[in-house]
């Protein structure tokens, strides 16, 4: 396992997202947060207090998945928490990693179900490239490349031990220990 970024590392990132994200704002329009879950929602609270906007919320993604049966027999489907009209609100999506591309989809599907917000922006803490659809960040914390046989994962407290991203190879899966 390697640490990419430790704590203060991770501090200091996300102030310049915040930094970078209010330099874009148009202060006189109405904005909101929200984050992926499970650790974009807690990235999205640190930006949204940082960048003082009262409106916050987390979207699950899990039932707009397009590999919901790779997922697993039975994935565990969590609250999305939107207690605000999304029409015309300028709307800040968070992730912690984007790879593919396929939970931010996902995640505009289910934000697209609660209206028409006036525009979608979204800020990753980590971009690992290997897009499968035509979908980028506007705002990145850091660029990190990695083989496909290895797993890049944010840490968050409090439902991680420490803040930290690290860098580590993947569990192969028993059909890939039988060969």
């Amino acid at each position: 396992m390697q640490v990419l970024a430790d704590a203060k590392q991770m501090q200091a990132m996300v102030r310049r997202l915040s930094r970078e994200i209010d330099a874009r704002r148009n202060e006189g329009e109405p904005w909101a947060v929200v984050g992926i879950r499970s650790r974009g929602d807690i990235l999205a609270q640190r930006l949204a207090k940082l960048l003082k906007i009262d409106l916050t919320g987390s979207v699950d993604i899990t039932l707009y998945r397009d590999d919901l049966s790779e997922v697993g027999p039975q994935p565990v489907v969590r609250t999305t928490e939107i207690d605000f009209d999304v029409d015309g609100v300028n709307i800040l999506l968070v992730d912690d990693v984007i790879m593919s591309g396929r939970s931010a989809r996902a995640a505009l599907q289910s934000l697209v179900d609660f209206g028409r917000p006036r525009c979608v922006q979204l800020a990753v803490l980590v971009d690992r490239g290997e897009r499968e659809l035509p979908i980028a960040a506007d705002y990145v914390g850091m660029t990190v490349t990695a083989a496909d046989s290895q797993l890049v994962e944010v840490r968050l407290t409090p439902t991680d031990p420490d803040d930290e991203i690290v860098l580590f190879d993947r569990p192969r899966t028993q059909a890939e220990s039988s060969k």
